[in-house]
């Protein structure tokens, strides 16, 4: 995979934001419904193995423990790769957002400096 280029304006708090924010998506996003069809498809095989075909322990094991590391397997690769998707979009985000705050608060001053200097112009006028 490749690093995410941070800009220097982001912080060690954005980050730590950003990777709590992605762990937290990943982990809720990375059990989908692919996951759940091929699990239900081994629960099924187990099944008719153990129903139909009356087999025995040393074939039904391996099975159920192939089809559960495959979908341990899936859902951990699923979930890292929604981890750094979803790091990304939060540092761009949280960068936006500081960006954001920076313009708004520079346009505050400048707004108090232009109002400040209107009414100094406005005192010297009168006096």
């Amino acid at each position: 995979m490749a690093e995410t280029e941070l800009p220097e304006q982001i912080s060690p708090e954005m980050e730590r934001t950003a990777a709590r924010r992605a762990t937290d998506r990943a982990m809720a996003a990375r059990w989908d419904l692919n996951i759940a069809i091929f699990l239900f498809a081994v629960l099924i095989l187990v099944i008719i193995l153990v129903a139909y075909t009356r087999a025995g322990l040393g074939i039904v094991s391996p099975v159920a423990i192939f089809g559960l590391a495959m979908v341990w397997l899936v859902g951990w690769r699923r979930g890292k790769q929604l981890y750094q998707r979803f790091y990304d979009e939060e540092l761009l985000h949280l960068e936006q957002e500081s960006k954001k705050a920076i313009k708004e608060a520079i346009k505050e001053s400048v707004e108090e400096t232009i109002e400040a200097k209107v009414q100094k112009a406005l005192r010297e006028r009168w006096k």
